[in-house]
């Protein structure tokens, strides 16, 4: 019998250019990348900032209990008693190219597949909490970014920027959500409403649309997926779960309160979500209008993630600041060629990274700030959550991956915070995933690639 054979954009075309993309399937041609101690955390969020950081001016002095926070982290010293400083790390899992097995590994704890060219060969720890903390929600999880995919990846998904995979094999990536606009008005857009125009009483004509429109598309790829082998079938079979939570997250509606209400709509003239498409490999090609509203859409982004959490609309939040890549500028730092620029392409610039790193604290900050300020009924957000900061690398020079920069911030599953914990010896951050876990009930021992798992990180609880 003739393989079956498949073109995805004839396909796209069949669904009625509806813009719902699926998956890379085999059919398609090759791919191009063959114990909590206390209450159990409700909420988790992931942070993460590309390009490593400038050690010695990131590191604290002090002691574990009182520490002294360094040039990098200095901004953090409102949250201190807040936030959990680790220290001593190795991603030992990071096996693969320099960036891409960073990327892969941050949230996954696993090797990189393919010998240095494919995704993840497990779930991101985000995928497993949202299993138990969003069950029923409007959102399994919801992933964001700004200025995402630039330089090689060309505004596509790739090993280059994947963060975030699917919590079933084959642990597909889940690329992450780019425009603000379409994301506060997908969350926030009806909050509190109830449409009588152009339906009947109490049904959102646009809501319905919607519904129709993934009903449609849900039995066109049913209908697909017996035409296909054994590893397309179970890719598209997890794009479809995906396209039902979508359905979910249309019918499950969200009412207005004193605690959960639709943030400030910010106008992000002149940002283009998806100026990566439009990317040079070099970085060359210098989107100025993008690039200045990074700031202003950075907030934007939080102050949804925020609510997203506070409304319980989902469990699980993460926002990526951009890819590994970075090739974006800093025109409000008078920086004006890219991160990666300074991290390496054009030899270690200690002075602007340490500028780079000094602003991402800056809007850590905003965002522990902003979660520590709602109140959920006599404790904050951030105290029923666990907000982890990481990246890919530790030192921009030599892609290392000792000494990672991590961070945890929050109050839930007994995490204590205002201190500084050093590990000596380098133990894998395998374990620190792992104690992520444990405190949000999560009772696993091993995380990730077998051979770089040792149990939970100590001092952490």
């Amino acid at each position: 019998m003739a393989q079956f054979r498949m073109n995805r954009r004839t396909l796209i075309r069949g669904a009625g250019s509806i813009a719902i993309a699926l998956p890379w399937l085999e059919a398609m041609g090759p791919s191009r990348y063959a114990r909590a101690a206390g209450t159990a955390g409700k909420r988790f969020v992931s942070v993460f900032q590309p390009g490593g950081t400038v050690i010695d001016k990131w590191r604290p002095t002090g002691t574990e209990t009182a520490p002294v926070l360094s040039p990098i982290l200095a901004p953090l010293e409102p949250v201190k008693g807040k936030v959990l400083i680790v220290d001593g790390l190795q991603m030992q899992s990071a096996v693969g190219e320099q960036h891409q097995s960073g990327m892969i590994a941050f949230l996954s704890g696993t090797v990189q597949a393919g010998g240095g060219t494919g995704y993840s060969q497990g779930p991101s720890i985000d995928q497993v909490l949202a299993g138990r903390l969003s069950v029923g929600k409007k959102l399994q999880s919801l992933q964001v970014a700004v200025r995402w995919a630039t330089g090689k990846s060309h505004g596509n998904l790739s090993p280059i920027n994947a963060v975030y995979f699917e919590s079933a094999s084959p642990y597909s990536p889940i690329p992450p959500r780019l425009d603000p606009q379409t994301i506060w008005s997908d969350l926030f857009g009806t909050l509190g409403t109830t449409p009588t125009t152009g339906g009947a009483a109490g049904v959102d004509p646009v809501a319905a649309r919607r519904k129709s429109i993934l009903d449609f598309v849900d039995k066109k790829y049913v209908a697909l997926s017996a035409r296909l082998g054994a590893s397309d079938k179970q890719k598209l079979d997890q794009h479809l779960t995906k396209i039902r939570e979508l359905e979910q997250s249309i019918t499950v509606t969200t009412t207005t309160t004193a605690t959960c209400k639709a943030p400030t709509k910010v106008d992000t003239t002149g940002y283009n979500p998806t100026s990566g498409l439009k990317s040079a490999d070099d970085g060359s090609l210098v989107d100025n209008s993008t690039d200045a509203a990074i700031p202003k859409v950075g907030q934007f982004m939080m102050d949804m993630i925020v609510m997203a959490l506070a409304c319980d609309m989902t469990g699980v939040a993460s926002l990526q600041w951009s890819d590994s890549e970075a090739k974006h500028t800093f025109p409000w730092l008078n920086l004006m060629n890219h991160h990666h620029y300074y991290q390496h392409d054009g030899g270690f610039q200690p002075t602007q990274c340490q500028q780079i790193d000094t602003w991402y604290s800056q809007q850590h900050l905003y965002l522990i700030q902003q979660m520590a300020a709602v109140d959920m009924g006599g404790h904050s957000l951030l105290d029923e959550s666990v907000v982890f900061f990481g990246s890919e690398i530790s030192e921009p020079p030599t892609h290392k991956k000792l000494n990672m920069p991590f961070m945890l911030a929050g109050g839930a599953g007994g995490l204590r915070t205002g201190r500084w914990v050093s590990y000596p010896n380098s133990p894998s951050h395998n374990g620190l995933l792992v104690s992520v876990l444990n405190l949000f009930g999560d009772t696993r021992t091993s995380f990730g690639t077998a051979q770089y798992t040792n149990g939970p990180l100590a001092n952490i609880v």
